[in-house]
């Protein structure tokens, strides 16, 4: 059976995928494993931010009306009853005329509402003991971090869906969070079709290729937020790669072939969908490269067929494979982010269709350029070692030239974006 291919756009493509994604589940892992994984839940203060107040400098702390006469000309001294470290607290509270010598960090005592640095005291020692002296007015909270002046209690720190990136960590740290609630890796099956295709240690053969397609997109896939299975290669032969899809299907939250989806008579993944009764959303794009990427659902689990030549089978992930993992791990923004740019090279190639050129951003002159990364073609497997974005050009007759304004889809911006 080889099925009608009426090509759709790219969006329509992006949205039938979409609206198949369904909520993944929640986890609670240890703080010292959070790294990258999204958030769950609302990350909120347990506590306010400073949870007292406190001195951003090494100084002094008194009244401040003690100083309400003090001047170039007269000068105004305290007594320093003692000195306060971070982490601990004056023994009692602060008296007319007395100060706490303070180090950075330090709570402020009880009865003090001001804090002069060092630097514009001058001390002595005398009668056993050490003073101070001001020769300038203090103001009622001057030199004080006030408790709550960063976060307060139960304010919302970080939303849900957030990616947890160090910043992230370090609140939960600051909160007393040791263990974090987080949304499940899914787990996506993947399969290498083909009998052309060899083993990474094995030498090569005449007519034979290495699989570098399944080393390519388990990779993808943990980038994405997903656990690999890999199945290993499919054969040639429909009642053995039939069996080894159905079974797999079972076990995955999704699953993805590379290879098989073209019109040859050895591509044998349109019989198999047709055989597993899944629902084909699409089967061609209006898009270079990847133009044959198929997606098909079954029982709410979708099968991605993704081209044979690794850079279509490459960005056909990222479009379409990339957000659903994102979403089912729990992103609010499952989408690459998408910027707009200046083309920094010449592309003369025309192309009826949108096409999506592996790139590279670079800046100059106060501008963000994206340039080609190599050699543009479905088979080549070496521009993708330099790609970090995606290039997208709009169909048309004409071609591109340096300078043109353009649209960059950025593949390593963990943030991503809500929509497509």
């Amino acid at each position: 059976m080889k099925f009608d291919r009426k090509p759709i756009p790219v969006t329509e493509a992006v949205d039938k995928v979409m609206s198949c994604k369904y909520p993944g589940g929640v986890e609670e892992i240890s703080i010292d494993d959070c790294e990258e994984r999204i958030l769950a839940e609302n990350l909120t203060a347990s506590h306010p931010i400073p949870p007292f107040d406190k001195s951003p400098y090494d100084g002094f702390a008194f009244r401040s009306q003690d100083t309400r006469e003090a001047g170039t000309d007269n000068p105004v001294t305290f007594r320093v009853i003692e000195q306060v470290g971070a982490g601990h607290q004056a023994s009692r509270a602060v008296k007319e005329g007395e100060a706490v010598r303070l180090m950075t960090g330090a709570e402020i005592p009880e009865g003090a509402d001001c804090v002069a640095m060092f630097e514009v005291c001058q001390t002595e020692e005398r009668d056993g003991g050490e003073w101070m002296t001001i020769k300038r007015q203090m103001k009622e909270d001057q030199n004080i971090i006030k408790k709550s002046s960063e976060t307060s209690q139960g304010e919302v720190l970080v939303e849900k869906g957030t990616p947890i990136n160090p910043g992230v960590k370090a609140l939960l740290a600051t909160f007393g969070y040791p263990t974090v609630k987080v949304g499940k890796k899914p787990i996506i099956g993947l399969f290498a079709t083909g009998t052309e295709l060899l083993e990474v240690e094995e030498e090569l053969q005449p007519g034979k290729i290495r699989n570098s397609n399944a080393y390519m997109i388990a990779a993808q896939i943990k980038r994405a937020g997903g656990i690999v299975r890999y199945y290993g290669k499919l054969e040639d032969d429909f009642d053995t790669c039939y069996q080894a899809v159905s079974s797999a299907l079972e076990e995955v939250d999704a699953l993805i072939t590379t290879g098989g989806v073209s019109v040859g008579d050895f591509d044998l993944m349109p019989e198999i969908y047709e055989k597993l009764q899944a629902e084909v959303l699409f089967n061609k794009i209006a898009m270079r490269p990847g133009s044959v990427t198929t997606v098909a659902e079954k029982e709410g689990k979708l099968l991605f067929g993704l081209s044979g030549n690794p850079s279509a089978c490459y960005v056909g992930f990222e479009l379409f494979a990339f957000p659903i993992i994102r979403g089912f791990s729990g992103a609010a923004h499952p989408f690459h982010k998408k910027i707009d740019a200046t083309l920094g090279a010449d592309f003369p190639k025309p192309n009826p269709f949108t096409r999506f050129v592996r790139g590279f951003v670079h800046y100059g002159d106060g501008n963000v350029y994206v340039s080609p990364a190599g050699m543009d073609k479905s088979a080549v497997v070496t521009s993708l070692a330099a790609s970090d974005a995606l290039i997208m050009l709009p169909g048309g007759t004409r071609g591109f030239e340096k300078g043109d304004p353009v649209t960059a889809i950025l593949l390593e911006d963990p943030k991503g974006q809500a929509l497509f």
